[in-house]
Order: C-alpha cells, then structure tokens, then sequence
C-alpha cells in the first residue's frame, strides 16, 4: 500500500481537502485505485452533534456516518462510496483504547498515548487503506503544532517508517504584504521547521497563494525547506472553478512528484473529460437564479459552508444543463423577499430547530401560489406539508411539527417513533435508505419521471421528524400527494404538488450523492445533457 498524506501549516482553511481530492483525481487518472480517509483531531466521536454555524456542513455518508464536509469532496472529486471508517477523529481512538482497556487487551500494561493511542491509529489506517486500493489519501485536518494533533502527527511520523512508500505534501500560505507587495516565504519555512520537529519531513510543498508562485520565492523555499524546486507547487486562487485544481497540478507535473515519491511508475494523467467540464463551467453565461431559503447563513465562509452539498449539487445540475448558477442567500427581510420574487426557482433546505422556520413556510407558500419551482430538502419537505396544511386545509391553521411546537393540535409533522430524546449523537434515522415510487390512482409520478421511471431509489437520509402517517390521507384528498415511501409505506419519502410545474420535497438529502458529470436528478428536474441537443 502506498500513501499519501497532506498536512497544513500556519492557518486554518487553505484548502487541504480540495488539494488532498486534486492529488486523488490525478492519480487515478493515471490508472491507480484511489481511497482518502480524513483524520479530524477534535474529541467528538464525530460531527453529527456539530453546530453548522462552527463546523460547516455535516457530511452523511452511506453507512450512516456523519463527518466533515471533506469527505463530501472526496466522493464527488472521486466518484468514490465512503463509510465512516473513512473519518478517524481522536473521540472514536480514544474510545476505542478505553474499550481494549476495559477488556484486558493491554495485560495489565500501563495505556499510553505512545505506543498504544499512536498504535491505534495505524491500525486504523492501514484497516481502511487495504487492496484492492492502491494509494490511500490522508488528510490530517487542523495545524500541523495545533496541541491535539500531536498523536496523530507521531502516528503518521511512525508509519512512514513502517510502511517505506510514503509521499508528505504540506499546504502552507504564501502571503503577500500590502506595503511589500513580494510574496513572503517565512511563514511557509516556520510551518516546515514545525513539522520536522515533530518527525515528518514535507517531500512537497503546495504553496497557498492569491497569484502564481514568483520563481524566487520558489526557489528560495525549496533550499530551506530541502525539498527539489520540482516539487515546490504554486497553488493560487483559481475563482469559483475549483474543477481547475487537479488541472493546475497537472501542468505542474505534480503526479510525477507524487508517483517518484511512491516508487511507482512515472504516466500521464489522463484528464480529457474532467478538463472539458472545467471548461464548460468557465463557459457557461444564461443564468439561472436559485433561492436558497436557509437557516444557517450568515457573513462568514463557514456558515456558506452549511449548505455545501446542496451549493455543489446545484452546481453540478446547472452545468449539465448549460446554466450559469447564482445562488441567492441574504439575510435582512426585506432584501430577501426581493430577491425571492425574482429567482427563477426556490430551494429550501435542511435544518433543526425553530429559528428561521416560518420564513421558511412563507417562501414555501410563494413558491406555491406562484407556480415557482420548489425544491424541498428534509425540512424544506416538511415545511412545504405545513403550508399546505395551514393554507389549504381549512381547520388548520395551526398546523405545525412537534419540533417547534409540541402542543400543537394539528401535527403535520411528528418523531419518529425509533428515534432517542436522551442521546443527540448517531440517533437520527442515517444513512442509505431505499424509497419506493407510488403510482396508485394518478396519471403519473413526477418523482419517478425525475429518477428515469425506476421503482425504487436508494438515498441517504438525516433526520428525526417524519409526515404523520395519520394525516396522510387528508393531504391527498386536497391534491398533496405522497409519491415515494419507505418498505412499509407507512413513512413519507416524497410529495409532490400535481397542479404545479414543479413542486417536490424529499426527506432524505439526494445532495450527497450528486457528482460533477452525474448530477441528482431532483436538482436538474430531471432534464439531462441530451435533452438540450
């Protein structure tokens, strides 16, 4: 097994998980068998009890596992199917040792972070990274000096010696000072010295820049940080486009860099397909306005973070369909209504709690009234149910979810009855769930046109609220209609609005599965690269 393992260095946010994706779609356009693992040094067991606000985006994964929104860029980068053995965090090792602990598997030795937590995490690795994998990608996340990344960055400085074929890329900042205006190298060195330190020397330097890496900086980090000129890479800000990384290490012969490292033969990536979507992605003009009615938004990168599937699966639609995609998210009240009369479609995401919902509500009813077309996700399903309920169903006006108001007298919206009200963490229903399409007594089914008229499809899910089953009934006598179902057919999966353009909601999040060339169904409507010809 060979390995690859990018670090970061200086700051936070420079892009590690773009860079470690790149390096993954280089080589297996080279021919090799590509898996990534993410390594998350906090001590939570994993990011399912996280704050978008703070973290960003939760990440579920097939399994039901819930992680950092990098792993959502491995999958769509790579085209990959991950669990969550893939994301290794310092809560799931130290729980794991305390469990061995318990049992005696030590004898009686006294448990340590060296040998037996650094162990442990080897273990781990080299569990998730075996055949038929070539390269196993590893990004260790937060910065290389950050307190509780030690063990980790010990492990990994272990395993080089272990395992022989082991190529370090370290991401670190070039900055460039206004009063300057020369691209500063001492923050890059600092970060190298740091790491040496620790026991991990970098073989490449992925240089984080605003503009294309200046030769003298370039040469002048290579001779202190001892690594060749060759793999001193500039990566500079690309825009909006960053289909155009693995491009740009690409053209700067970073998979010979990576492939020298590893021992293995030297190819040329082939990037005929992945280049001409970036280019279509540059070349697209006819906009498309989609409102994104959130409830984690905000000034800050993280809080764009939030919703990054659903930014990336819209993305990934709008080039299949040849359209320059905006995404409209503001904050002040009246800025918003503006800007949600002149979208030409609304989407209303995930979420929990109360804030934010009657907003909500009301873009669902605008959308509605307006023959606009609505895409609800999870919540946004369930918020389109309320609406319906309190704007069409004469007695309810008060309809409601239990999650914002448990005495409400119309329920539209319950727990589940499997779900934990003592426990936050794994609890929810998670992860690859099969819906089955339901055509009794209509002409047709707008869910199962949109998925190529299959039966069932298999998608991933996050939640623990549900459509009543006993108000079920009423909302298809008005003309709200409840297309896919689970095995039972006593839990909602879709609805949908006969009488309108396009009015879907979805429980479960078709964002995690949406690739660039492959984009969700429900986000293109359906529609695909041959219906435009």
């Amino acid at each position: 097994m060979k390995y690859v393992v990018v670090t970061g260095g200086g700051m936070s946010g420079l892009g590690k998980g773009v860079t470690s994706s790149s390096v993954g779609v280089l080589l297996q356009a080279c021919g090799l068998r590509v898996t990534c693992i993410k390594i998350d040094p906090y001590l939570n067991i994993d990011a399912g009890t996280m704050s978008p606000f703070e973290h960003g985006e939760v990440f579920v994964l097939q399994d039901g596992g819930e992680a950092d929104l990098d792993l959502g860029n491995y999958e769509r980068f790579l085209d990959v199917t991950l669990t969550s053995d893939n994301n290794i965090t310092t809560g799931k090792i130290n729980r794991t040792v305390m469990e061995k602990e318990r049992r005696g598997a030590y004898l009686g030795k006294t448990v340590q972070v060296v040998p037996h937590v650094t162990d442990e995490i080897q273990d781990w690795i080299q569990r998730v990274a075996h055949a038929p994998v070539d390269v196993c990608v590893i990004e260790l996340g937060g910065t290389v000096g950050d307190i509780e990344s030690c063990p980790f960055v010990e492990a990994l400085a272990e395993l080089s010696y272990r395992v022989g074929d082991f190529c370090l890329i370290h991401v670190s900042h070039v900055p460039v000072l206004s009063a300057v205006g020369e691209q500063k190298t001492k923050p890059t060195q600092h970060s190298v010295r740091t790491l040496r330190s620790l026991g991990l020397a970098p073989n490449i330097l992925a240089c984080r820049s605003n503009s294309p890496l200046e030769g003298y900086a370039r040469e002048k980090l290579a001779r202190s940080c001892h690594v060749s000129s060759g793999n001193v890479l500039s990566l500079h800000d690309v825009g909006k486009n960053v289909w155009r990384v693995p491009i740009l290490l690409r053209d700067q012969k970073a998979h010979e860099a990576v492939l020298r490292v590893l021992n293995l033969d030297v190819k040329e990536p082939d990037l005929k397909e992945w280049t001409a979507r970036a280019e279509l992605f540059d070349a697209l003009v006819e906009p498309v306005r989609i409102a994104l009615v959130g409830k984690y938004m905000g000034l800050t990168r993280i809080n764009k973070d939030a919703y990054f599937s659903v930014e990336k699966a819209l993305m990934h639609a709008s080039v299949a369909l040849r359209k320059n995609f905006f995404s409209q998210n503001p904050n002040a009240y009246k800025a918003a209504w503006n800007k949600l009369k002149g979208a030409d479609g609304i989407l209303v995401p995930g979420g929990f709690g109360d804030r934010g919902v009657e907003g909500k509500i009301l873009a669902a009813k605008h959308a509605r009234e307006n023959r606009i077309p609505y895409l609800g996700i999870c919540l946004g399903m369930q918020v389109a149910v309320i609406e319906f309920a309190r704007s069409v169903l004469l007695d309810m006006q008060d309809a409601n979810s239990t999650e914002f108001d448990a005495e409400t007298k119309n329920p539209c919206v319950v727990f589940m009855p499997e779900g934990s009200r003592t426990h936050m963490g794994g609890t929810m229903r998670l992860g690859s769930r099969r819906t089955y399409f339901h055509h009794d007594n209509h002409v047709g089914c707008m869910a199962a046109r949109l998925y190529g008229n299959v039966s069932y499809v298999d998608e991933r899910h996050r939640h623990r609220y549900e459509v009543n089953p006993e108000m079920v009934a009423r909302f298809e006598e008005a003309g709200l209609w409840f297309s896919g179902r689970d095995e039972s057919g006593e839990r909602m999966e879709i609805v949908e609005l006969g009488e309108h353009p396009f009015y879907v909601g979805v429980q479960f999040h078709p964002e995690f599965k949406s690739r660039p060339g492959k984009p969700s169904p429900v986000f293109t409507g359906g529609k695909k690269n041959s219906d435009l010809n």
